[in-house]
């Protein structure tokens, strides 16, 4: 096949748009010769079970999954009947980004709480924590988080701590979106199971297309009891690989050799080199101090910034990135593994100029 895409391009709208980590095409090298027999009974499959009992706790189950929607909707289907309920902020990506697929493939219902930074409290999620018994209303079972936030913020472990503590105290489940995990995990400088395992959490979706790797995304059942059933489910909704050896080998290596924090950790710096750049921009007085602003804090590889629509617009006819909110001028850049410094200030350097302009 001939190469039909520029290699020198650069985006800044989506981490997606970054292509696979040379390290992940080695593992899928080495993972392809020869036979190994399929469904996931093959030794790549074995060895990531085994990497992720060791990360999550001896009782952790894995089920690589193909993508990030299909990872949410399995996880929060197995954790209860059809009559549950699962209470998320309002920006969550089960909520805004999967076309309605946790309630139109499960038939669940999603309680979606207003937050002003993407995270959830336990004051806020008991604004619809209430109605247990009530058959006019949608049971609340679960609570669903997402660290990193759709917005770029951070849940500390303690954070998530508290919202398992209130979540186990009410009889519901606590459901970790993670398809940024490595980001907040390098954020804190901590394992990913001091966030999640040791905080309490039941279920968590494992990102890892958004970190290099070529479609292979994973549950993570830190609590067997609380959502029974799942591989049967993977295989109704169409999430079970025949070839998981090729899934399973990604996901190993992000584990092994420490890729997937190392890549995240670049991602995040590069955001904050993003902001520190534009930051230096405004505060010199090389544009108008009014004409750019942030509107929220930059805690892992996403800055959400303000400005003019249609300065937003000329800037995107020559890099690529999206709109988050436009009726406020809010937009997103992101950050990915293979984000390089250079670009970053190339990326300053166009804002500038439009800004000036």
């Amino acid at each position: 096949m001939t190469r039909l895409h520029d290699t020198t391009y650069r985006g800044f709208a989506s981490d997606n748009y970054a292509g696979v980590h040379p390290e992940v095409l080695t593992a899928l090298a080495e993972a392809n010769d020869g036979h190994q027999i399929a469904y996931g009974e093959d030794q790549y499959t074995a060895r990531l079970a085994e990497v992720v009992r060791a990360e999550f706790g001896e009782q952790a189950e894995v089920v690589p999954v193909f993508n990030g929607t299909g990872a949410n909707v399995l996880a929060l289907t197995a954790l209860m009947p059809r009559w549950g309920a699962i209470i998320a902020s309002g920006t969550a990506h089960i909520h805004t980004d999967e076309g309605g697929a946790p309630e139109r493939v499960s038939g669940l219902k999603l309680f979606t709480v207003p937050t002003p930074d993407g995270k959830l409290t336990p004051d806020l999620i008991a604004t619809e924590a209430f109605g247990w018994g009530d058959e006019h209303r949608a049971q609340p079972l679960a609570v669903s988080i997402t660290n990193t936030t759709e917005l770029g913020t951070l849940y500390t472990p303690d954070e998530v701590r508290a919202i398992a503590e209130y979540s186990h105290a009410h009889g519901m489940a606590l459901h970790l979106d993670g398809a940024r995990v490595w980001n907040a995990a390098a954020a804190l400088s901590t394992s990913l199971r001091e966030f999640t395992a040791d905080a309490g959490v039941d279920i968590l979706s494992l990102g890892g297309t958004k970190n290099g790797l070529l479609g292979a995304e994973a549950i993570v059942v830190i609590d067997p009891s609380k959502a029974p059933g799942l591989v049967y489910l993977r295989k109704m909704n169409m999430q079970l690989a025949s070839k998981m050896r090729f899934l399973s080998a990604q996901l190993l290596t992000l584990f092994e050799g420490g890729l997937g924090l190392r890549s995240a950790a670049h991602a995040n710096a590069m955001a904050a080199r993003l902001r520190a750049g534009l930051e230096r921009m405004l505060a010199s007085g090389e544009v108008p101090a009014e004409s750019l602003g942030f509107s929220q804090a930059t805690e892992a590889n996403a800055v959400f910034a303000l400005l003019d629509t249609a300065v937003a617009d000329r800037i995107r006819e020559r890099v690529r990135f999206y709109d988050w909110d436009r009726s406020r001028g809010e937009v997103r850049w992101m950050c990915a593994f293979d984000t390089t410094e250079a670009d970053v200030d190339a990326f300053i350097e166009i804002v500038r100029d439009e800004l000036t302009r």
